[in-house]
């Protein structure tokens, strides 16, 4: 409900502000990214809440795949209307839109009653902060399970050590290659769809096998998508007569979608080694730490392009910064070790 109100205040000031300055804009997007953080940490803490009742093996996940699904769905759709839409419409009409799709999004949670969530419910006669210390220590005796505490450390740590380059390739794409942005938003499409297509494979093929050997695949995939982007950036593609449209839709947006895809193992992973009682603060304490991940991974990806001279009139350096993200993109592997499996016999023991 704040998530969806933050969001709907920041779009509905940027729509309706006659003459927006950089900095306010600035603020209001931040407030609008803030809004949407909340969001996420709450979804998936509710997923994690409502799966925990699944205990069998092949049903654990499940939940987490089918919301995966659908949020991908309505990604691609989302992304593929909003494509079209800015073929007719300015962009102050779209972001006036959104906002009152924000504002109905506001009023349908209010509506809903938490109850019909069919949410574990906490002891009443608890006060806040009584109830908020139970929950801490919970989260603090399941962070002290060493297969738990590892796994996370490794999970945040593959986000941490990359020096993300996403808007120094986005500004080299638009403004460089003068790329439409039809085509960035095609490659945002490209991406839902494959990650809907992902996520029905890992439902029905890969659920079942270790977590350590998927997230290792799709580390290894992301650093091979970033080699890619080494001839992309030096123009290999062009010569073999493959447009640079094209590369982007597709290679931009599986990138994307391999990012947003390797939290769905990680997170049954979690529900797996969970203990029961505190599923929903654990899955909120890793969205948490993804999100401060993803923001020290944004500041690395500019230090490295500045440290190396790239900037809006010299990109040649570009490919020398692309080859050391995919080597920091390798250096998780080295330590794949650390995702720790947990016996079924001590999940039944528990």
């Amino acid at each position: 409900m704040v998530a969806a109100l933050l969001q709907a205040i920041s779009w509905l000031a940027i729509a309706l502000w006659p003459a927006i300055s950089l900095p306010v804009l600035t603020i209001f997007l931040l407030l609008s990214n803030f809004g949407a953080s909340i969001c996420e940490v709450a979804n998936d803490a509710i997923v994690a809440e409502a799966g925990k009742q699944v205990t069998s093996s092949s049903g654990s996940g499940q939940l987490q795949s089918f919301a995966w699904m659908f949020g991908s769905s309505a990604g691609a759709l989302g992304n593929l209307l909003g494509g079209v839409a800015l073929s007719y419409f300015s962009p102050k009409i779209m972001f006036l839109f959104f906002a009152i799709l924000l504002v109905i999004q506001f009023f349908t949670t209010v509506a809903i009653p938490e109850s019909s969530l069919r949410l574990p419910k906490a002891a009443t006669n608890l006060s806040a902060l009584t109830s908020i210390r139970k929950q801490v220590k919970e989260l603090s005796c399941a962070l002290c399970m060493p297969e738990m505490f590892w796994s996370i450390i490794w999970f945040t740590l593959s986000y941490t050590v990359i020096p993300f380059l996403l808007g120094t390739m986005f500004f080299y794409q638009t403004e460089v290659l003068r790329l439409d942005s039809s085509v960035i938003g095609l490659s945002k499409v490209f991406g839902q769809v494959a990650l809907l297509a992902w996520s029905m494979s890992y439902n029905k093929y890969f659920k079942t096998m270790s977590a350590r050997k998927v997230l290792s695949v799709l580390q290894f995939a992301l650093a091979l998508v970033m080699l890619s982007d080494v001839l992309f950036v030096q123009g290999i593609y062009r010569k073999i007569r493959i447009p640079d449209s094209i590369y982007t839709i597709i290679f931009s947006g599986l990138f994307e979608g391999l990012m947003f895809f390797k939290v769905l193992p990680f997170s049954v992973h979690i529900a797996k080694l969970c203990p029961a009682g505190c599923e929903g603060s654990a899955m909120a304490f890793v969205m948490s730490a993804l999100a401060l991940a993803t923001i020290v991974s944004g500041y690395l990806g500019v230090v490295l392009a500045a440290f190396m001279g790239v900037s809006g009139d010299d990109f040649s350096a570009l490919p020398a910064c692309l080859l050391i993200e995919a080597a920091c993109t390798m250096l998780p592997l080295c330590c794949s070790s650390l995702i720790k499996e947990r016996r079924e016999k001590e999940k039944k023991e528990e």
